[in-house]
């Protein structure tokens, strides 16, 4: 009987990559689960909750679960120092440093990637924005080191997955090794046709500024034209203070009213630069058209003219003008099969998906290693 092992970076709030964890979980069952950081009470409804959890030795700090973002400099170390020498396969999910475990000469380790750690990459200046002086200096030093830790750990893998083609580019440019791609599951069977359809577009996000949800409001408010957000976060003052009396902001709402006002709506707008985007792919599971920023893994599950439309540029005119292009093709979308075209990322086929490469992998490595 082969033993196996998951190391996730985090385990804080059950988000989307704790999401695609379970459904890991589910395929192919842990003897045990290793993390950096573990908040057990959020994780009594999760598949994480069925197998043992092994936290680093930074889970022991007082208080961390408020700081441990703060904690970056220690994360190499911390997933190191875990004693995985008993597995035979290793699966890492992997958005920060999880990847960088180290695995025996004889064992199989397996990356599913969310993302390469955007904050050593291609976001690295954007995080540094509004940082000057001394603590720049030092900052930029740091993500010096950790780009090239980030890219010497990834020897130590034998296979990586990505979520997207758009992630498995990132992962040959940075990494320079290829991917197979293995899109993250959707729980599109949560979400629902409507028979009648309101007058008002919708947007669901988490408050924070890269989603980019200040432009949305704003456009709407300048065409008048009613929308619902749904979500809460750090931003929610700001974005506030931008809407005008057609843009009602619900904050967190039960899961059965966001089913409702989801199946509802006229069309989803999404402005985020993402390296998948489970939020169309919710919106098309209830059948409602996506107007979406056309870059990221959101082109690779909405389709231009059947699923959505795109515009190309994160400004407010840009985002207004794709908004009254929609409504004038509005009538040709049909949403029967919007929501046909969102079954291709259910929780079904990634559990067979993802298994199946594992396995492959891991017989052919253990093959090669005998």
């Amino acid at each position: 009987m082969h033993r196996v092992a998951y190391v996730h970076d985090w385990l804080i709030t059950r988000a989307g990559s704790e999401k695609v964890l379970d459904e890991m979980l589910r395929a192919i069952p842990a003897d045990k689960v290793y993390t950096l950081f573990y908040k057990e009470e959020n994780f009594t409804a999760s598949q994480v909750s069925k197998f043992p959890v092994e936290a680093s030795f930074l889970n022991r700090l007082p208080g961390v679960h408020r700081y441990y973002r703060n904690l970056l400099p220690l994360m190499p170390l911390a997933v190191e120092s875990f004693d995985l020498s008993g597995y035979d396969l290793i699966i890492s999910s992997s958005h920060a440093v999880a990847k960088g475990v180290v695995p025996h000469p004889e064992q199989v380790h397996v990356s599913y990637v969310h993302t390469p750690m955007r904050y050593a990459w291609d976001m690295a200046y954007e995080y540094l924005r509004g940082v000057g002086g001394v603590k720049r200096f030092i900052a930029q030093v740091f993500l010096s080191y950790m780009r090239v830790w980030d890219y010497a750990t990834s020897s130590r893998v034998d296979l990586f997955l990505a979520n997207s083609r758009f992630v498995a580019k990132r992962i040959k440019r940075y990494y320079g090794r290829d991917a197979e791609v293995v899109y993250p599951p959707v729980d599109v069977h949560r979400f629902r046709l409507s028979g009648e359809v309101e007058d008002y577009f919708i947007t669901i996000s988490r408050m924070v500024p890269y989603k980019k949800v200040d432009l949305i409001v704003r456009a709407f408010s300048d065409l008048g034209i009613p929308l619902l957000v749904i979500g809460d976060g750090p931003d929610m003052g700001r974005v506030k203070s931008l809407a005008g009396r057609n843009v009602e902001l619900l904050g967190k709402v039960e899961d059965d009213v966001l089913v409702d006002l989801l199946s509802k709506a006229r069309g989803f707008v999404f402005a985020a630069y993402e390296d998948f985007g489970i939020a169309p792919v919710e919106a098309m599971a209830s059948g409602v058209p996506v107007i979406a920023y056309g870059r990221g893994g959101v082109v690779e599950s909405v389709e231009e003219g059947v699923s959505g439309l795109f515009f190309y540029e994160q400004s407010v005119e840009s985002i207004k003008e794709a908004v009254l292009r929609f409504i004038s093709l509005e009538d040709s979308f049909v949403r029967e099969e919007i929501r046909h075209r969102a079954m291709r990322f259910s929780p079904e086929r990634f559990r067979r998906e993802f298994k199946n490469a594992v396995l492959r992998v891991f017989e052919q490595f253990s093959e090669k290693r005998v």
